[in-house]
């Protein structure tokens, strides 16, 4: 290839100096002629290479089952390698035409070397590029940050090659090059803290399975509340359930705390935990006359009845003076709304029977008793989950009243008007 060349590039200057023209003359038009062939050449070289290299990987693309060759083909990795065999060959041509210019040779040489390297570094982030969309598309691993492990790698790689680069343009040696980058870590560690610090994290997230494309989380320092969308180096992106999108450092995953509700949504049910409070002086014990009215809830009047009866026995076998409810075992209106409202969660079809289910008297407070109730919702999806649970508490509260019951709530000017 290189005599190739020579003869090619070399002739034009000795047939000059045949013709009888000086020597400056014949070597600088020996020099633009050269010039423009090269650059004819070249174009030539390109689109040869092109056309075979890029037709060549459509074909085993459209032969092969995988995927990875046709994201090779998107991500245009023969064009650049093509563009390469360009680059080698003015790199072979540059020192032959250039022969009588040393200054200028090493000028050009030193800056097509540049382009190569970099050329280099472009063609392995496209391969690169080509796998990290190859495994986005396999299950086992489309979940996985794998834009951070990229990124590292191609960060690593381009320290390197810049190492290369500065060696080679102000020739210094390669180790003492290493040495000086040592001697400056600290200003390096500075400079990238947010990359090495993004890339530990990542390595806690994909080693610790805390987080994973798609999952839903809630980070309340950052008012995010969506699902994760995308997961690199140095961000998360987090699509919010209003359409906007916020982004957090990586390394923000490790040090702050954040809610993941992927165990949520893998689950049987999703979880209503949410109390009323119940004004403290309305609660009471019940007399007959309210027990036999109350009866008329069907989903509580076997109970009442078989609980009236248990109770009447015991205050019966114990002689106890019924002339004060205090005296023996009462039934009161909210242990008996209690039983109403469990009742009510297991006939509800929305009500995942077999998880916890119950209701629950929280420590009371100067608002009240919290009354909580602690049930699973079977659909997930948050409007269904929300209805079902509006739903809940809208026939709850609207029940209270029937128990002679009170809903706390703080007093507003229309509540003194109305007194």
């Amino acid at each position: 290839m290189y005599h190739i060349l020579k003869q090619l590039f070399s002739f034009l200057y000795p047939l000059f100096k045949t013709w009888g023209w000086n020597n400056t003359i014949a070597s600088y038009t020996s020099l633009i002629i050269n010039i423009v062939l090269l650059c004819f050449l070249s174009y030539l070289v390109y689109y040869v290479f092109r056309q075979i290299l890029v037709g060549l990987m459509i074909f085993i693309a459209r032969k092969t089952k995988t995927q990875f060759d046709d994201l090779l083909v998107s991500n245009k990795t023969a064009k650049y390698i093509a563009r390469l065999i360009l680059v080698l060959f003015v790199y072979k041509s540059i020192p032959i035409i250039l022969e009588r210019y040393e200054y200028w040779d090493g000028v050009f040489e030193k800056l097509i070397g540049i382009y190569i390297l970099i050329l280099v570094l472009w063609i392995i982030r496209t391969v690169f590029n080509a796998l990290r969309d190859y495994l986005k598309q396999k299950p086992r691993y489309s979940d996985k940050p794998i834009d951070s492990f990229i990124q590292v790698i191609m960060i690593v790689l381009w320290l390197v090659g810049i190492t290369i680069l500065v060696s080679q343009l102000f020739n210094i040696d390669f180790k003492n090059m290493f040495t000086t980058l040592g001697a400056v870590s600290a200003l390096i560690i500075l400079i990238f803290r947010d990359i090495i610090l993004g890339f530990v994290a990542s390595v806690q997230v994909a080693v610790n399975d805390m987080i994973r494309i798609g999952d839903w989380i809630t980070i309340d320092k950052f008012g995010a509340d969506g699902d994760v969308i995308e997961i690199n180096l140095t961000t998360v992106k987090i699509r919010n359930f209003d359409n906007t999108t916020t982004t957090i450092p990586t390394y923000s995953l490790s040090s702050d705390s954040f809610q993941n509700w992927r165990g949520m949504l893998k689950s049987n049910g999703r979880r209503i935990k949410r109390h009323l409070l119940i004004k403290t002086n309305s609660i009471r014990f019940l007399n007959k006359a309210e027990l036999a009215d109350l009866k008329k809830i069907q989903l509580i009047s076997d109970y009442i009845t078989t609980r009236e009866a248990e109770i009447n026995k015991y205050n019966t076998d114990r002689g106890i003076d019924k002339s004060l409810p205090i005296n023996g075992r009462n039934i009161t209106n909210l242990g008996l709304f209690r039983k109403y409202i469990i009742q009510y969660l297991r006939n509800h079809p929305a009500i995942n029977q077999d998880m916890v289910l119950m209701c629950r008297q929280l420590q009371s407070t100067s608002e009240g008793v919290p009354l909580e109730i602690y049930t699973f919702v079977t659909d997930k999806r948050w409007e269904n989950y929300e209805y079902v649970m509006s739903d809940i508490f809208d026939h709850v509260i609207s029940a209270v009243p029937y128990f002679g019951l009170e809903v706390f709530e703080f007093p507003s000017k229309n509540t003194f008007s109305k007194e």
